[in-house]
């Protein structure tokens, strides 16, 4: 059975998580599907410059050159093994090669917070201003109150002005405790008081902000190190996961964004934001491939519960079929 036959036959009764993908990935959707429908009809048979084409279709689709390189690579000897010259069924195979390098890396895709034992589970945010970070915090938050979890946050961006204003905003609004210290004080100091904070209200979740400082690599890694030893010295075995925010209408930016973060820091999941604003889905592919870093919840629109976790099957069913 074909990736696009399999897709349509799960999803043939579509839940309500799946109706977000589609929705979210409508606009990658249409760009990418009329883009390998006009290509077909341009060359109903394969020849070099339908391939030249493809290529340019998925750089623009925002998957990073050496993915694109090493999936045609494939693809090509593929073709030529099945002897296909039907660019309509080319183009299935392609989409084919394309998310099995994807499912390749993903020997870690079951995820889940572990809230068995009777301490916190702690999340570390990082990410730069402007990806949406504080917005990801709330929807995060929103998504394990749901579960009935008692989460608290933990202001500890005290460089960039309005950083806890904000997450305080959300706080209100989500009714959930909070702890902040004042403007410029060390970051560490304020995620201890989470910390202590959160071992004694009994919390589930505690979600820590950080500041998001590209510009100053080393600084940042040695604020994150602060931080993580201290929230390790509380509560056992913290961060138990730290998630980089990506904005995915940067684009390619996004991935420089990941390298350095990675370089700077233990980021052990992804959460994308803004889907539903770019018609590029390939960025999501892109950071996998360059950095085993997998997704870990995707962002699909401006609502609350406009977030799920990753699916990849939900992800390529709102991006291939869409209907």
């Amino acid at each position: 059975m074909g990736l696009f036959s399999f897709l349509k036959k799960k999803f043939s009764s579509r839940d309500d998580e799946t109706k977000k993908y589609k929705k979210g990935l409508k606009k990658s959707h249409h760009k990418l599907s009329s883009s390998f429908l006009n290509v077909s009809k341009k060359y109903p048979k394969a020849n070099a410059l339908y391939f030249e084409e493809l290529e340019m279709i998925l750089i623009e689709a925002d998957i990073s050159v050496p993915l694109v390189i090493k999936t045609l690579d494939k693809l090509s000897s593929e073709v030529q093994k099945r002897k296909l010259t039907n660019t309509y069924e080319i183009n299935e195979l392609l989409m084919e090669e394309l998310f099995n390098s994807y499912q390749e890396k993903s020997d870690d895709d079951f995820f889940e917070l572990d809230f068995k034992n009777n301490t916190p589970q702690v999340i570390l945010v990082v990410g730069v201003n402007g990806a949406g970070k504080t917005t990801s915090i709330a929807k995060l938050a929103s998504f394990y109150q749901k579960q009935d979890k008692k989460v608290m946050l933990v202001a500890a961006d005290t460089f960039r002005p309005g950083a806890k204003e904000q997450l305080n905003i959300w706080a209100k609004r989500l009714k959930c405790q909070i702890v902040f210290g004042e403007e410029n004080e060390d970051p560490a100091s304020v995620a201890y008081k989470g910390a202590r904070e959160a071992l004694k209200e009994n919390v589930d979740l505690l979600i820590v902000d950080t500041a998001g400082r590209l510009q100053t690599k080393t600084n940042l890694m040695k604020e994150l190190s602060k931080i993580s030893r201290v929230l390790g010295r509380e509560i056992n075995n913290a961060p138990h996961q730290t998630f980089l925010i990506i904005d995915a209408t940067t684009g390619q930016n996004g991935i420089f964004q990941a390298k350095a973060f990675k370089e700077a820091t233990n980021i052990s999941g992804i959460i994308m934001t803004k889907m539903d604003g770019t018609s590029k889905g390939g960025i999501l592919l892109s950071i996998r491939e360059e950095l085993g870093v997998p997704v870990r919840y995707i962002g699909l629109g401006e609502q609350l519960d406009d977030f799920e976790l990753f699916d990849l099957d939900k992800y390529l069913y709102g991006l291939l079929i869409g209907e």
